[in-house]
């Protein structure tokens, strides 16, 4: 079934066909439609969930652990601030390894107070143990939140599940997505049965309990199954492209093949970019880009392959770190071991940056410096 729907109604047609089935949210501009969605749907007994209702995302967030403890599928989507309030209880998801899924409609963190996208509230997370996968379309998000179950509840892995889309770019675009039926994904995505020590009240237990020596063993197995992740991400993503014909993987390529100038981006950006690649190319141009699909993981040996034979490297980074710079860049730059990367500080609180500045960006390749693109 193919449909013209938003980004927030694909991320909450991935969350019906996975059959989620505890719902804590908690409403926040710019990702409140997604559980508006899935709130008439259950009115409608079109989706078999329990919809709560909650104070705070603080609250959500609990919600979601709690509920993920008993053996649950559960969902919630939230955005900026919302995700700031969260943080506490994202560190104690993924310490206690619960495959919690949680879509982040990225938009700019105050104050001054914005309503449009950039990935400070998502990068903000990078070290709180979550997966991140960055979505480019509307397609992506629906695809992303069904593979992304698969890959959090697998054995090796255990870890909570952040999919990312730009608020507004993303969220409140419609633009045709393909919805699979409901059989085929019950076939990818079996009901979650986990095999670990479920929360009963039958059998009562402590979880997440004090520990001073071994805490640092805890920490090295949630390091383990985040490295796990990276090839069951790969597999998962060929699983779906025999099933679906659409492909992904840790990262997107994009000429890189034969280019002399590549730019390093992740989010919707890379669609008017790509654009622009395009543009340059017919001109004789041999430029290319690389996107970051996959943010944790950190896709390091991915980068280093794609960009071993490129001279000329840019990394736009829709965020920024006060005091050390683009918090891609720094990412990048550690991967591919000092070799000469230009950042480029763009699209704040979702400030346009269009093909005439990603032409002017080309242009400026080749040191390492920091340069803000107002």
């Amino acid at each position: 079934m193919r449909q013209m729907i938003t980004g927030n109604g694909a991320a909450a047609w991935g969350a019906r066909l996975s059959r989620a089935e505890i719902i804590p949210n908690f409403p926040i501009t710019p990702q409140t439609a997604i559980i508006e969605e899935i709130a008439s749907w259950i009115a409608e007994g079109e989706m078999n969930a329990d919809f709560l209702p909650m104070e705070s995302e603080h609250s959500v967030m609990s919600a979601l652990a709690a509920a993920s403890s008993a053996g649950t599928r559960v969902f919630s989507a939230t955005s900026s601030q919302g995700l700031m309030l969260m943080t506490e209880m994202m560190f104690i998801t993924s310490g206690l390894r619960l495959p919690v899924m949680l879509v982040n409609v990225s938009r700019g963190l105050s104050a001054p107070i914005t309503l449009w996208s950039d990935h400070n509230d998502a990068l903000v997370q990078r070290d709180s143990g979550w997966l991140q996968i960055f979505c480019s379309n509307n397609q992506e998000a629906l695809d992303s939140v069904v593979m992304g179950y698969r890959i959090a509840e697998d054995n090796d892995v255990l870890l909570p599940m952040m999919i990312n889309l730009d608020g507004f770019t993303l969220s409140t675009t419609r633009e045709p997505v393909e919805i699979p039926d409901q059989s085929e994904i019950d076939d990818f995505l079996p009901a979650y049965d986990p095999e670990h020590t479920i929360l009963d009240p039958k059998e009562p237990m402590s979880v997440g309990c004090v520990v001073f020596d071994e805490y640092m063993y805890f920490r090295s197995q949630q390091r383990m199954a985040m490295q796990n992740s990276k090839g069951l991400i790969k597999d998962v993503c060929s699983e779906w492209e025999k099933m679906t014909g659409r492909g992904y993987g840790l990262v997107e390529p994009y000429f890189t093949e034969d280019a002399e100038r590549v730019l390093v981006i992740c989010g919707s950006e890379s669609a008017i970019l790509k654009y622009t690649i395009d543009k340059l190319r017919k001109d004789g141009e041999r430029v290319g880009m690389l996107r970051l699909r996959a943010i944790r993981p950190f896709p390091c040996e991915e980068i280093i392959d794609a960009l071993s034979d490129v001279e000329e490297i840019g990394v736009i980074d829709q965020d920024v770190s006060p005091g050390s710079g683009g918090i891609i860049a720094t990412e990048v730059k550690a991967c591919l071991g000092g070799r000469n990367v230009t950042s480029f500080i763009a699209g704040l609180g979702g400030r346009r940056i269009g093909v005439e500045k990603y032409e002017k960006i080309f242009r400026r390749l080749g040191r390492d410096v920091e340069e803000w693109i107002f």
